[in-house]
C-alpha cells in the first residue's frame, strides 16, 4: 500500500520551492560573466527568447509527468510506461541530482567562506594579487573547505528531512523573499554609484554586432540549465501539486522569477564592475577575487559584501534542497524507508563523495583524466551530458509517447481550466525543444573532446 504522499500547502509554497530550485549560483555567479562574456543586453534578449520557447515548455512537461504519476522521478517512469528504457531516464536523472550536489557543495563552501570573511572584514587592505592568492590558498586547502562543506549539506539535509510543508516549502518561504529584499538593496546601492550607467547600458542596450554563434549555444545552454531541467528536480516537485495548481501559471511564474533574479544580479554586479573598471567577463575570479576588491572602495563596501556573499550562499542553499530532494524521494519511495533515514543515508554519501571533489583543488589534483580533475569530471558528466540527455527525452517522453489526453487533462486541470496553447506546446516539445536540446548536447561533448585534445 502506497504511502501518504506529502504535498505544498500554497501557490506561493510551490514558487518558492521551485523558483529557489531554479534560482542558484547558476545566476547570481554564472549568468553575469556569461553575459559579460558575449557583450551584455544583445546575448540577455536571446536568452529570454530561449527561455520561452524551451525553458518554459520543458518545465510543463516536468510537472505533468510528476503530477500524473504522484511518484519521485524514477517511479513516474515506471508509472506512466511500461517500457523499460524510460525508467534509465529516471535513474539518469537521479545519478544527475547526485554528481551535481557533490561538486555543488565545493562551491557552496567557497561562498560560507567569503561570507565569513566579509563578516570578519577579510578583504580590507588586501591587493588584487593578495586577494588571488587568498582565493587559491583556501580552495586548494584540505581542512577548511570540506567543514564548509559538512556544515552545508548538513544544513540542507536538516531542511530535507522535514519534509515539503515543514521542511522544503517552510524554509524556501523565508529564504526566497531574504533574497529577494537583499538582491534589490544591492541594485539600490549598484545603480547609484558614480560611473554605474555603464553597466546599466552594458545590461540593457543591446548591441547584436558583437554576437557570435557561439553566444548563440551559449543562450540556448544557459536557458536550459538555469532553470533546474533535466534532472528530475521538477518531476519530483510536480509530483506534490495538488490537483487545483495550475501547471503553466507557475512555470511562467518560477521562469519568470528565475529571470528576473538573474537580471537584478547583473544589475548589482555590473554597474559596480563598469564603475570600477574591471573586466565584466573575468568568470569566478568575478565574483572571488575582483569584487571583494571593489567592494572596499564603494560607500557601505563592508555591508555590501556581507550581502552579496549571504545572496551567494541562500541561492546555493535553496538549489541544494530540491537537489538532495531528488535522490531522497526515490530512496525513499523505492526502498520502502522513512523519509529521515533516507535523507542520512544520502547526504553522508554525497558529502563524502562531494570531499573528494573539494580536495581534487589541493591534495587530490594530480588524479585527473586527460587534464580533467574528479570535480571537472564530475561537472562535465552531469552538465555537458546527463542533464542534456534527460531533458531532450524528458520532451520527447510528452511529445511522442505520453496519450495527448492525459496531457490536456493536467493542463487543463480535468476541465476547471482552458488552456488555449496547446498545438502550440506540442509543437514546442515534439520537435524545437528535442532539437534545441541535441544541440545543446553536442556542443557539451564537443567542449569535453576539444578540452581533451588541448589537455593531450
Amino acid at each position: 500500500m502506497q504511502k501518504q504522499r506529502d504535498s505544498f500547502s500554497s501557490k506561493f509554497g510551490i514558487i518558492a520551492a521551485a523558483a529557489g530550485s531554479a534560482i542558484g549560483l547558476g545566476n547570481i555567479w554564472k549568468f553575469p560573466y556569461i553575459a559579460g562574456e558575449n557583450g551584455g543586453s544583445a546575448f540577455i534578449i536571446i536568452y529570454l527568447i530561449f527561455i520561452v520557447l524551451i525553458g518554459v515548455p520543458v518545465m510543463m512537461s516536468e510537472f505533468i509527468i510528476g503530477r500524473k504519476a504522484k511518484q519521485n522521478v524514477f517511479g513516474a517512469f515506471r508509472q506512466l510506461t511500461s517500457h523499460g528504457f524510460w525508467k534509465i531516464i529516471g535513474i539518469m536523472g537521479v545519478l544527475a541530482a547526485f554528481l551535481i550536489l557533490s561538486f555543488y557543495g565545493t562551491v557552496a563552501s567557497w561562498t560560507i567562506e567569503y561570507l565569513v570573511l566579509a563578516f570578519k572584514d577579510g578583504f580590507s587592505g588586501k591587493s588584487s594579487d593578495e586577494l588571488t592568492f587568498m582565493f587559491e590558498s583556501f580552495s586548494q586547502s584540505t581542512f577548511k573547505p570540506i567543514v564548509w562543506q559538512v556544515l552545508f549539506m548538513a544544513l540542507t539535509a536538516y531542511i530535507v528531512i522535514g519534509g515539503i510543508k515543514k521542511g522544503i516549502e517552510k524554509y524556501t518561504k523565508i529564504l526566497m523573499p531574504l533574497l529577494v529584499v537583499i538582491i534589490i538593496y544591492l541594485d539600490i546601492t549598484a545603480i547609484t554609484l558614480k560611473g554605474g550607467m555603464g553597466g546599466i547600458r552594458f545590461l540593457f542596450y543591446p548591441d547584436f554586432s558583437v554576437l557570435t554563434h557561439q553566444s548563440i549555444i551559449d543562450a540556448l545552454g544557459h536557458a536550459f540549465f538555469t532553470l533546474s531541467l533535466g534532472m528530475g528536480v521538477l518531476i519530483t516537485y510536480g509530483s506534490y501539486f495538488k490537483k487545483d495548481t495550475n501547471i503553466t501559471s507557475t512555470s511562467i511564474s518560477v521562469a519568470g522569477a528565475d529571470t528576473i533574479i538573474a537580471l537584478l544580479a547583473g544589475l548589482a554586479i555590473f554597474p559596480v564592475v563598469f564603475a570600477f573598471g574591471a573586466e565584466p567577463g573575468k568568470g569566478a575570479g568575478l565574483v572571488f577575487m575582483t569584487l571583494p576588491k571593489i567592494f572596499e572602495l564603494i560607500p557601505g563596501g563592508y555591508i555590501f559584501s556581507i550581502l552579496f556573499f549571504l545572496l551567494l550562499s541562500v541561492a546555493a542553499l535553496t538549489s541544494s534542497i530540491s537537489i538532495l530532494e531528488v535522490i531522497v524521494a526515490y530512496i525513499s519511495e523505492e526502498k520502502n524507508i522513512s523519509r529521515k533515514k533516507a535523507t542520512i543515508i544520502t547526504a553522508i554519501l554525497i558529502t563524502l563523495t562531494g570531499i573528494v571533489c573539494t580536495l581534487s583543488f589541493g591534495p587530490l589534483n594530480h588524479i585527473q583524466l586527460r587534464g580533467f580533475t574528479i570535480f571537472d569530471i564530475f561537472d562535465k558528466l552531469a552538465s555537458n551530458i546527463l542533464l542534456p540527455l534527460g531533458g531532450m527525452f524528458i520532451s520527447i517522453f510528452i511529445g511522442w509517447k505520453l496519450k495527448k489526453q492525459i496531457i490536456t487533462d493536467e493542463l487543463g486541470n480535468y476541465g476547471t481550466l482552458r488552456f488555449k496553447f496547446l498545438k502550440v506546446f506540442m509543437f514546442l516539445v515534439r520537435y524545437l525543444a528535442p532539437i534545441a536540446i541535441l544541440i545543446v548536447l553536442v556542443q557539451g561533448i564537443w567542449q569535453i573532446i576539444m578540452e581533451m585534445i588541448i589537455a593531450g
